[in-house]
């Protein structure tokens, strides 16, 4: 199984796996178009506007990213991916060991930086004006960068392009609500202006420090933001003349702040990122050689919020059953396990090291689960009549008053305690839980 966490920046939602370690497999490194789409499929499949790829860098760089798109084409750069990506970092590192990451992308080197407030500030970099940069077939206008206009149906629109390492078409427009949405941002995606389609964002100017956009992501469709967007934004707005170099953008997710104030230099991006949960995928949506994949085990971000921790400690001995094979019944059932704390960067179930050197093998391959589950309802036949659930501290108080040195009454006392506070619905569930953990565990 694959595990990957899933992360969120102002509702733009990516999938990310961990692999800087050189672990994943080929069929994660270079993955089928048709499987990303299935995982970012929101009915059948986990859901999300991409996939990230956390990868061993190249160069002297901290890690390299890889990111695709829903429709799983490989996009350069992803301004919300990588704060997303950042904000992965520091909960599986650990905030405190390091604030700040270098990442390789098809875009060029990115410099995410975790803030003392929790937000995200990324270094862009330059924006690409030039039209052969981005590409675009528009022409270098006169405001500085490639402009045009472009006709759908009885509309025509004057647009901008912007490259972010990505390439941008920037449309300002009077009212948002009062434009057909769904249907120019797909059409305006495949312009032959753009050879390798393009990010669309439909401009509304509040003022000089407040911009608003609608996003048409290339590969996504509509999406709540789009940081790469909110730059190549601003940075037409700027250049247009529609406001100054230091603004507010509104997305349908939420606002970032962007920043361009040397014309020669970086576009500063700020804004969020959160976790939404760590998970793994089942066998059925994991490429085949990922199935004996060891999961890298994330650590715990927040040690300080309350945890939930539940035990259950079952021992049961069983009785002469005369139609059962004699090794059923001399099997001894034991089963302990602690369920893993619910915090907000989840981990998996983890065992302690006593219970791995006392867990013994309870089912070889060639017993059949069927008839184990028959011998223990036939050795429960007679419910108990007390419905007071299993007390610990009383178990342990009978147990002491049994000799240290005599292991076996110890234990046939502690069974005694158990079944006598345990109801028979109690017992049967517990019993049959393990069984089909150990039956779906040999599969």
């Amino acid at each position: 199984m694959l595990q990957f966490s899933k992360y969120q920046g102002l509702g733009n939602d990516f999938l990310i796996i961990e692999g800087r370690h050189g672990q994943l497999p080929s069929t994660v490194l270079s993955p089928d178009p048709a499987w990303i789409q299935r995982i970012c499929d929101r009915r059948f499949g986990v859901g999300g506007d991409g996939l990230i790829l956390a990868l061993p860098a190249s160069g002297d760089a901290d890690l390299r990213m890889r990111i695709f798109n829903a429709d799983g084409s490989e996009a350069e750069m992803c301004g919300n991916g990588i704060r997303c990506l950042a904000r992965f970092l520091a909960d599986t590192d650990g905030e405190t060991s390091k604030s700040s990451w270098s990442v390789e992308t098809s875009a060029g080197l990115i410099k995410p930086c975790l803030l003392e407030d929790g937000s995200i500030e990324v270094d862009m970099g330059r924006p690409l004006l030039q039209p052969a940069e981005i590409p675009s077939t528009l022409e270098f206008g006169p405001a500085g960068l490639p402009q045009g206009e472009i006709s759908i149906g009885r509309a025509t629109l004057a647009v901008a392009a912007v490259g972010m390492g990505n390439p941008h078409m920037v449309v300002p427009v009077e009212d948002l609500d009062a434009i057909p949405f769904e249907q120019w941002g797909p059409t305006l995606e495949d312009d032959p202006a753009f050879p390798s389609r393009t990010n669309v964002h439909f401009l509304q100017v509040h003022n000089r420090q407040q911009l608003e956009i609608r996003v048409w992501e290339r590969g996504s469709g509509a999406t709540l933001a789009c940081g790469t967007g909110a730059c190549a934004t601003l940075v037409a707005a700027v250049l247009l003349g529609l406001c100054d170099e230091v603004a507010e953008v509104r997305l349908p997710g939420g606002s970032l702040q962007i920043s361009w104030t040397d014309r020669d230099g970086s576009v500063l991006m700020t804004g969020p990122a959160e976790a939404v949960f760590d998970a793994v995928l089942t066998p059925a949506f994991t490429p085949a050689d990922c199935q004996g994949l060891e999961l890298v085990q994330l650590q715990q971000t927040q040690p300080s919020q309350p945890q939930i921790t539940l035990q259950t400690d079952l021992s049961i001995e069983a009785e002469s059953a005369p139609d059962l094979n004699t090794a059923y019944q001399e099997q001894e059932f034991k089963s302990e396990f602690q369920e893993p704390a619910f915090t907000s960067h989840a981990q998996e179930p983890t065992f302690t090291s006593e219970l791995k050197a006392e867990l013994p093998e309870l089912f070889s391959d060639q017993r059949d689960i069927t008839l184990e589950r028959q011998e223990i309802t036939a050795q429960l036949a007679e419910p108990s009549t007390d419905q007071e659930p299993f007390n610990p501290e009383a178990s342990k108080a009978s147990e002491a008053q049994e000799p240290t040195n005599d292991a076996e009454k110890k234990s046939l006392k502690r069974v005694q305690n158990f079944l006598s506070g345990t109801s028979l619905d109690s017992l049967l569930k517990l019993a049959s839980d393990s069984l089909d953990k150990r039956s779906r565990d040999r599969k």
